[in-house]
């Protein structure tokens, strides 16, 4: 991850600072640190069969292989795993498929049915291991029955613009799926399946992460009814029909099709921001943590975060104010940007380059919003010096916020964090540092 731009040498060393507490977060979650440990032994008399998806999905397929091949065991193992475009590694055993997000592709509707079928052949001595990360809600795709893709994919442009959280789009999306809300178990059983995920989601719910495909779900047809009900969205017939289907009802928390079916977590958000509050603790600096789950509008959590970092500086301590979650974005404007950029813009609009008081907010898949390329940029960062260099380069803040343009806010200034995919995902990452010594 190279380094970004620094446009102040009297900031250096906080900016610094600011980049390493993210590489921190990113590095902690990485799959060639976290999955080799739970990954299982392959079965006595049989294989397994790998399924997978979501951003994190090429790395945990690369960090598999390596293991079961340093075991001589790779000639038991096969399968493929589904990740974003731009996001795929090399790898030798374990194929990689590439589909759309945050608009699933017909590369998502073809990997998503192979998923299904390769459940399915799965024998008695077999394991069927699914890799799942984030993302996997758009790369795999398989439509219910009477409803098309197109219309799956104007409902997911519908749920993406009108601020709804990602567990309110998964509860939707789920009930229109042959996959998820625990339909992939489904269609192993009675073959054994294990899970192993990397969570993306507030609270770290299986049946959230990646609409929960190999799990019990605790919403129902009515919840995804009434999410969009919520958000003022009508539905195209075909999709009001859908949710009002009982046949398409998801798998239940105690369905005897989950039986031979565990589920673990190898990397979160919380152990993350753990690995960065230390590192900033070792720096020497207070920590004051909001907590790995947060949810909201970004340039209203952005405008709180900024009040309270404004407090701590009045009150002349040295602290790091960290968090985590997903934000969200209510897109009224034409710009380009996603709820981390828009976040540290509204930051920004609030601190008005108040001195001492630096930021960053960055997504730990290496992309936050933009035109779904893996080139999008990851963040952005705020310091002091930034409101002058818009104020004098006729930037006017409150405009980019009102357009939701934050790209070509830090794009002009130089606040960009563009690092490309890190081949993990575990949400948003958000630190402030208030050092009263910068004054």
């Amino acid at each position: 991850m190279p380094d970004s731009p620094v446009p102040n040498a009297s900031e250096d060393a906080l900016l610094g600072l600011l980049m390493s507490l993210y590489r921190k977060a990113v590095a902690t979650a990485h799959p060639a640190t976290c999955l080799p440990r739970h990954l299982p032994k392959v079965p006595d008399g049989g294989r397994i069969q790998i399924i997978g998806a979501g951003k994190a999905a090429a790395a945990m397929a690369q960090a598999t292989e390596r293991h079961y091949a340093e075991a001589a065991e790779a000639g038991r193992i096969s399968g493929f795993v589904t990740t974003r475009h731009g996001f795929k590694l090399p790898t030798t055993i374990i194929e990689i498929i590439e589909a759309g997000h945050p608009m699933p592709d017909a590369n998502s509707i073809s990997g998503a049915a192979r998923a299904i079928e390769a459940a399915k052949t799965a024998g008695p001595d077999d394991l069927v291991l699914v890799l799942l990360s984030g993302g996997a809600s758009a790369l795999w795709a398989a439509p219910a029955d009477g409803v098309t893709f197109e219309a799956k994919q104007r409902l997911t442009k519908q749920l993406l613009r009108s601020g709804a959280p990602i567990s309110e789009m998964n509860c939707v999306r789920k009930h229109l799926s042959k996959i998820k809300g625990g339909k992939l178990a489904a269609a192993v059983h009675p073959a054994r399946l294990i899970t192993l995920a990397v969570s993306d989601v507030p609270g770290d719910h299986p049946d959230e992460i990646g609409s929960g495909p190999t799990v019990g779900d605790r919403s129902s047809l009515a919840d995804a009814r009434a999410v969009l009900a919520k958000w003022g969205i009508t539905p195209d017939p075909e999709i009001a029909a859908a949710l009002a289907d009982a046949t398409n009802e998801t798998v239940k928390p105690g369905d005897l099709r989950l039986d031979s079916s565990t589920y673990t977590i190898v990397a979160a958000p919380k152990a993350s921001i753990a690995a960065a509050a230390e590192m900033v603790t070792a720096a020497g600096f207070r920590v004051v943590m909001l907590g790995d789950s947060l949810e909201g509008e970004a340039r209203d959590v952005a405008r709180q975060h900024a009040e309270l970092a404004k407090a701590q500086f009045a009150a002349g301590e040295k602290v790091a104010i960290l968090s985590g979650g997903e934000l969200t974005v209510t897109v009224r404007g034409h710009g380009a940007g996603g709820p981390n950029q828009e976040y540290a813009l509204s930051l920004a609009a609030e601190l008005q380059g108040a001195p001492g008081i630096f930021a960053l907010a960055g997504d730990t898949d290496g992309t936050d919003g933009g035109g779904g390329s893996a080139t999008d940029p990851a963040g952005a960062y705020v310091l002091p010096s930034m409101f002058a260099k818009a104020t004098g380069m006729g930037l006017d803040i409150a405009e980019h916020l009102a357009n939701n343009d934050s790209t070509a806010f830090f794009r002009a200034v130089g606040g960009l964090i563009e690092c490309g995919p890190t081949q993990t995902n575990v949400n948003d990452f958000r630190v402030i540092l208030v050092d009263p010594a910068h004054d």
